[in-house]
């Protein structure tokens, strides 16, 4: 079970109150500047994580400046489609409202997840660097810790990212095997802690080094944590090598 803290009163509630219950998961965002994008990430993610866990997900983004662009610039990220926000009444059967907003936005009633800034000091703007070492960058922390990307980090997230494509491309080629029960408990138990994003890289830190494990586990390991991450880790899959 999904499990996240509200911002209004620092405590953890459930996700999903009601089991299969419709969740309307509201993004508002600023504009498409870093830390706008990374409260359409934060929200991206916990539509990703209701889906896994079998919650109906109604997914809205609202805000009336620059929309248009904080669009593009989060499908460049990975972002899913949200529908256009506003005056929306409740959908059917829905049970719960999620605001994902950043923390110096307007608050808006109902349960929040707060959004920690982005301090940008990277060299060229934000469109100049590769979406999805960006969204990695912003993976590394949790959501309500204010992130600096800097050269390093986009390095540091530039290498990982490589490594991990060239080596599920290699382990694809080996016969399939089940995720580990202990490793998928440890994944799920990471995201479903007030999705630590953080806390799930570790694992696949782990199962990459792994010398028991099988590579075709190696394999699903990635791809399936790779649904709540969108890092699209299978890219170089049947490239050349």
């Amino acid at each position: 079970m999904l499990r996240i803290t509200d911002a209004r009163t620092g405590e953890s509630v459930d996700a999903a109150p009601a089991r299969r219950g419709l969740t309307r998961v509201e993004a508002h965002a600023e504009g498409p500047d870093p830390t706008g994008l990374r409260v359409l990430l934060v929200a991206d993610l916990l539509v990703r994580a209701l889906e896994l866990g079998g919650t109906p997900v109604w997914a809205l983004l609202t805000g009336e400046r620059q929309r248009a662009e904080l669009r593009a610039a989060g499908a460049a990220l990975g972002v899913r489609p949200f529908e256009d926000g506003g005056d929306t009444g409740a959908g059917l059967g829905e049970a719960q409202v999620l605001h994902v907003v950043g923390e110096d936005g307007a608050p808006p009633g109902g349960v929040r997840v707060a959004v920690a800034a982005v301090h940008w000091e990277a060299p060229g703007p934000p469109g100049d660097t590769d979406p999805a070492v960006l969204r990695l960058t912003l993976l590394t922390h949790s959501a309500n810790t204010p992130v600096t990307v800097d050269a390093a980090a986009l390095g540091d997230a530039r290498d990982t990212l490589a490594r991990w494509r060239r080596a599920v491309a290699g382990w694809a080629h080996r016969p399939s095997r089940p995720v580990p029960d202990s490793v998928r408990a440890d994944l799920r138990s990471a995201w479903e802690d007030d999705l630590d994003t953080a806390g799930v890289l570790r694992v696949l830190r782990a199962v990459e080094q792994d010398p028991d494990l099988p590579e075709g586990a190696r394999f699903e390991t990635y791809a399936y944590a790779d649904r709540l991450l969108g890092l699209d880790l299978t890219h170089d899959v049947g490239s050349p090598a």
